[in-house]
């Protein structure tokens, strides 16, 4: 008798975590579309970046191709003081072309996560680092509505050893349309630390998207990066894998 309930017990046991590894896989697959749906195979876009201050508004405007999460050019086509810049992202390297004084900047791991021009963003949000997917443990822990569309509410927490500074992070993301509309960022300490919403929901190219996302240092009143995406096209025939190169970086031009 005692042996038939060890293993009933052992069965039940198995029987959760067989559960629990679907719910976390199902979770996971949620956070992987809502990253992808945003990027397609190859896109291109343009976009506005409004850096909001206090004392000063600066506004940067640039032109993006990529493929996946694995390559990712911007190149930027205002101010005039840093128009013709670029960036790349080849898989885990990243590079900065200044025009200006000719130099070529590879930007290590350890600064991944400082401010990109002076933004809320990072380098890694702005060059589409995988981070989410493959750092973290993914599990829905509630559903909300937010601006009208019933969302899956799904916490984040890092895997072991794995290189991010967030300690948290909770996604909202809509269940019938598969994008984010809030990010929750935690430090260290479990604090809140960066709110990002996104907003005014368009078709661009056949996809419902929103077109506009605004990040906020919850820490840093009256600070804001509001990015509008203006313009996207999802498998443009024009991206190969031969643009994301260093030469490219030096050769490419925003489309007119």
């Amino acid at each position: 008798m005692k042996s038939k309930i060890l293993i009933l017990f052992a069965v039940l046991f198995i029987n959760q975590l067989s559960v629990k590894a679907q719910t976390d896989e199902r979770a996971k697959e949620i956070v992987r579309k809502a990253q992808d749906i945003t990027l397609g195979i190859n896109s291109s876009s343009t976009m506005t970046m409004n850096i909001i201050r206090p004392e000063w508004n600066r506004s940067v405007t640039m032109q993006s191709w990529s493929m996946g999460t694995d390559y990712y050019i911007i190149y930027v086509t205002a101010p005039a003081r840093d128009k013709g810049q670029v960036f790349l992202k080849r898989e885990k390297n990243m590079w900065n072309w200044m025009p200006r004084i000719g130099r070529m900047i590879k930007i290590p791991p350890s600064m991944m996560m400082s401010s990109w021009m002076g933004s809320d963003f990072n380098n890694d949000e702005l060059m589409k680092e995988n981070s989410l997917v493959v750092d973290y443990t993914h599990k829905i822990v509630g559903e909300e509505t937010i601006d009208g569309y019933a969302c899956y509410k799904i916490e984040l927490l890092p895997l072991p050893q794995a290189p991010v500074v967030w300690s948290k992070v909770f996604l909202w993301i809509s269940k019938e349309h598969d994008f984010a509309l809030r990010s929750e960022l935690y430090g260290k300490n479990d604090e809140l630390v960066n709110l990002q919403l996104s907003s005014e929901i368009k078709m661009m190219d056949g996809r419902l998207l929103p077109s506009k996302m605004v990040m906020e240092p919850v820490q840093k009143p009256g600070h804001q990066t509001v990015l509008l995406i203006e313009k996207i096209k999802f498998n443009d025939p024009k991206i190969s894998a031969k643009m994301f190169s260093q030469q490219m970086m030096k050769q490419i031009r925003p489309n007119q």
